[in-house]
């Protein structure tokens, strides 16, 4: 998938993005439809449904929130086109905030379903995230930006929102 808008831009638009929220959804959405029959047992009753929806609506605001920011209002795709390294706004307090937006989001609707066994499906999706950004645009970033992305590295965490370390 070729997405670049210049031919000195370093970078795709996009990256290795799509494909990977399509696998994290897709297997968030594999995982409610088995809740159904399969993973029946695990569904909570009583007080565990409002406390599962309560922390899911949290969850999908904040993963939505953290996901706007990072995608519309942090100038990435000039960033990108410039190749420019984002180190402000949101990306001061999380390298890959558009990813931890749908990882969060995806949280939350797992947890719509007030159902134990989803709880794996977060972790899973984690794990994947992981995996992909460390063998893929980590790799780019540090190619590109040297030094400048390891210190960055170093400060910023990859995906969960925190204030940056000193």
């Amino acid at each position: 998938m070729k997405n670049y808008v210049n031919e000195d831009q370093k970078l795709p638009l996009f990256g290795i993005g799509p494909y990977l929220v399509g696998t994290m959804g897709l297997l968030t959405v594999t995982g409610i439809l088995l809740s159904g029959n399969i993973l029946g047992s695990g569904v909570l009753m009583g007080i565990w449904i409002t406390i599962f929806r309560v922390f899911g609506i949290i969850f999908i605001v904040s993963g939505l929130s953290v996901w706007f920011i990072g995608s519309m209002r942090s100038d990435m795709d000039e960033s990108i086109t410039e190749n420019k390294l984002q180190t402000r706004g949101v990306y001061s307090w999380v390298r890959n905030p558009m990813y931890s937006g749908w990882w969060l989001a995806m949280l939350g609707i797992s947890l719509m379903w007030h159902n134990a066994w989803l709880l794996v499906i977060p972790v899973v999706n984690w794990c994947i995230m992981t995996i992909v950004l460390i063998n893929t645009e980590e790799k780019w970033l540090l190619d590109l930006y040297g030094q400048q992305y390891a210190d960055y590295k170093k400060h910023v965490n990859r995906c969960i929102p925190f204030p940056p370390r000193k």
